[in-house]
């Protein structure tokens, strides 16, 4: 079996921290070494399945005999009582798995179900939701693949991959004008900026700079904008401004968003709304292993 490096570096985390240098003492010390079993991954609650190749891979790495037959796929929605994967083959490895399997598809379909319902919040208004960085430490990728699961967006990976200015950025950088002038001094093609602001005020210097950039011939700064712990009413303002903007511009909002008031945010106009808690909050969702007794055919 091919596996995903990525996959494979946090579930073998995950089992060098259960199993130590000694393994599984209790499966070795009470289950026969040649005992086959059985077993049904079932979902305890409704929600919206993700992390089928981290729980196969586990099972292949703890012991390749194991076979695990899926019921259904990523992005599937499941209810009480749905059986999810069939686990056969050799007890004490059906055991041993058990816990990293169950805690990664927990967790993953956890994000995938917070998204979901998010996603279901805004629907009708072609808004996307998005994860951002504030994501558990080592499980990034497959929280990201989650979160895609369950109908949202990918905001950027990590902080290679795009130029995000935020509120921090602008107090350490000297203001936002020479935040803005320097960006403009280390024209970079292929990579996107993102500007967060957290007024009105704030983001009508942003447009004014690009704008008279425009006017000169040169391009603008600026990709995105992220309009910080507004108002619906604040928002919906500055996208009206970020629309007439005379070079194409994605507006991002953020803060404060929860089931309450993500609808309002979305009705507003903005292109994406980036929400934390899909990864930093998320509850797992309650998956179980339930023996079907040793395997007799």
């Amino acid at each position: 079996m091919t596996f995903d490096p990525q996959l494979e570096q946090v579930v073998r985390t995950a089992l060098a921290e259960d199993l130590g240098a000694a393994g599984d003492l209790t499966a070795a010390a009470v289950v026969p070494e040649d005992a086959q079993a059985q077993a049904q991954i079932v979902a305890r609650e409704d929600g919206v399945l993700s992390g089928v190749d981290a729980v196969t891979t586990t099972y292949a790495l703890v012991d390749p005999r194991i076979e695990v037959t899926w019921h259904g796929q990523d992005g599937r929605s499941v209810t009480p009582g749905s059986v999810l994967a069939t686990v056969r083959g050799p007890a004490r490895g059906v055991l041993t798995g058990e816990r990293v399997a169950l805690n990664l598809l927990g967790r993953l379909s956890g994000v995938a179900t917070a998204t979901a319902e998010l996603v279901h919040l805004v629907d009708g208004t072609g808004v996307g939701i998005a994860d951002t960085r504030k994501t558990t430490p080592g499980l990034r990728a497959l929280e990201k693949r989650a979160v895609l699961h369950g109908g949202g967006v990918n905001h950027r990976f990590g902080l290679h991959d795009a130029i995000m200015v935020k509120d921090n950025h602008i107090g350490f950088g000297g203001g936002l004008a020479t935040v803005l002038r320097r960006l403009a001094d280390q024209p970079r093609h292929m990579v996107t900026v993102e500007v967060e602001v957290d007024t009105l005020q704030q983001q009508l210097q942003v447009l004014q700079f690009d704008a008279e950039r425009i006017a000169r011939g040169l391009r603008p700064v600026c990709h995105a904008i992220l309009l910080d712990n507004m108002t619906p009413g604040q928002v919906a303002d500055g996208v009206r401004r970020a629309r007439s903007h005379p070079a194409p511009l994605v507006v991002e909002v953020s803060g404060g968003v929860n089931r309450k008031t993500v609808r309002p945010l979305a009705e507003a106009g903005p292109d994406l709304i980036s929400v934390g808690a899909l990864t930093h909050s998320a509850r797992c969702l309650d998956v179980g292993l339930d023996l079907a007794g040793p395997d007799l055919g």
